[in-house]
């Protein structure tokens, strides 16, 4: 990358950034996350060091007790929507793991922390949100009764598209970011955490 470029980058919305390998503009500013093996991984314990996620604690208090979802907790207080994770609710998080926020360009998760990013940072989690319960049994009978795709309404007002890759359930934002869902159905006292391996993109204003 030329300096000049390198200049230009932190002037682009921070959404817009994350958004442009999807849109086919300048350098790929996310890697895509693996496709998954034939191994349908939503029906096998997660293979993860964290301890079980326990049921009558919040969102927020399982998020932040659980390593592989640091840099996603981080991001939900900097946007300030903890005491929305931490309140009744009920919501379905599909929460990007650590790997997941990783896969971003070097330097977009941090500018996506500052004070002056958070609108496109509420804007992000919030997408990630959606109202009720959700479970993968939800999910499955909802991409057959819509002939192999579905939608979901996130909190954030935007459309998710949901599938299936193989046997794996796959989640598609608007640009064509796809993110999959590693493990799933883990009930909190107020809703539901999926935990997928890509960080999903809202539309551009």
């Amino acid at each position: 990358m030329t300096h000049n470029a390198r200049r230009l980058i932190p002037a682009l919305p921070l959404i817009a950034m994350i958004g442009l390998s999807a849109c086919g503009g300048g350098r790929n500013l996310r890697e895509a996350p693996a496709a998954p093996s034939s191994t349908p991984a939503v029906t096998m314990p997660a293979p993860q060091p964290d301890q079980p996620m326990v049921p009558t604690r919040t969102i927020l208090d399982n998020a932040t007790a659980t390593p592989s979802l640091s840099s996603l907790v981080a991001a939900i207080r900097a946007a300030g929507l903890a005491t929305t994770l931490a309140g009744p609710g009920p919501y379905t998080l599909f929460a990007p793991s650590n790997e997941a926020f990783a896969r971003l360009a070097p330097g977009v998760q941090e500018e996506l922390l500052q004070p002056a990013n958070r609108d496109s940072l509420v804007k992000l989690i919030r997408f990630h949100m959606v109202p009720g319960i959700v479970g993968i049994a939800d999910l499955q009978e909802k991409i057959a009764a819509g002939g192999g795709t579905a939608k979901l309404l996130t909190v954030q007002g935007e459309w998710l598209t949901v599938s299936m890759t193989q046997s794996v359930i796959t989640l598609t934002d608007s640009g064509g970011n796809k993110s999959y869902i590693e493990a799933g159905d883990m009930p909190q006292a107020n809703g539901v955490i999926h935990i997928v391996n890509g960080v999903l993109v809202p539309k551009l204003d």
